[in-house]
């Protein structure tokens, strides 16, 4: 009886990490170009000394949801979307080149350009700096076009160009921080065939309905396991009081 009250247990705890999953893609229903968390359950029989008389459940993430979230106008000229497949690549915070959908970018006094999140955007030659301008365009290639201050206003002088990558969606791996990185050698290169949108914002791809629903079928999974766990308790004490009673 102690073997089920371990199964009982374990398919407990696996189920709540199921739900932590769930949890996290409902907070972030409304991030900008978030992509949902993935996750299944499988058996896992216990191997060891003779048989593997026993089989666990185990919570396990198979990957990312990399459907494309709604599009939503915004009209700010400093929000870019990707239009069908691709990347935007940016430094995450330990350095290393990421990959992001989200477009929502702003200036820094110090000229930098950043997520909304504020990681620095990479460009040709690494981070974007743009000089003080009267007038910003991104085109739909990524190119950063800019009139200076005091300038003509009929002139755009091309600063720099968003580094735009298309990668295997089989060779993109998802982070804790929620960026995607190249599952490859080095870094995904520069692709032409990636295209923005500017005025424009994607939204998550987060279904809340179908998350909601996730969610309290977890819930009743997790309620089983607790009154199975119950019942063994309950049958160990009747088995217990028939010996006492032998």
């Amino acid at each position: 009886m102690e073997r089920g009250l371990y199964i009982a247990m374990n398919g407990a705890k696996q189920i709540m990490q199921a739900q932590a999953s769930t949890a996290n893609n409902l907070a972030n229903v409304n991030t900008t170009a978030f992509r949902a968390d993935l996750e299944q359950f499988r058996s896992q029989p216990v191997f060891g000394p003779g048989y593997a008389s026993r089989v666990y459940a185990m919570t396990e993430r198979p990957g990312v949801d990399l459907s494309a979230g709604a599009l939503e106008t915004t009209g700010r000229d400093l929000d870019v979307a990707i239009n069908g497949e691709g990347w935007i690549a940016v430094q995450a915070e330990d350095g290393s080149e990421a990959y992001t959908r989200a477009g929502d970018l702003h200036i820094t006094e110090q000229g930098q350009l950043l997520t909304g999140k504020g990681l620095p955007v990479i460009g040709n030659a690494g981070p974007i700096a743009v000089p003080p301008a009267q007038k910003l365009e991104i085109g739909t290639d990524g190119t950063i076009s800019l009139v200076p201050q005091g300038g003509n206003t009929t002139v755009l002088a091309v600063v720099d160009q968003i580094k735009l990558v298309k990668p295997p969606k089989d060779q993109l791996q998802k982070g804790e921080d929620g960026l995607m990185r190249f599952a490859g050698e080095g870094n995904a290169a520069p692709s032409a065939e990636v295209k923005l949108v500017t005025g424009v914002l994607e939204t998550s791809n987060v279904s809340a309905v179908e998350e909601m629903v996730r969610m309290i079928e977890l819930q009743r999974h997790y309620e089983m396991q607790i009154k199975m766990m119950k019942t063994i308790e309950d049958n160990a004490a009747a088995s217990a009081q028939i010996m006492r009673m032998g």
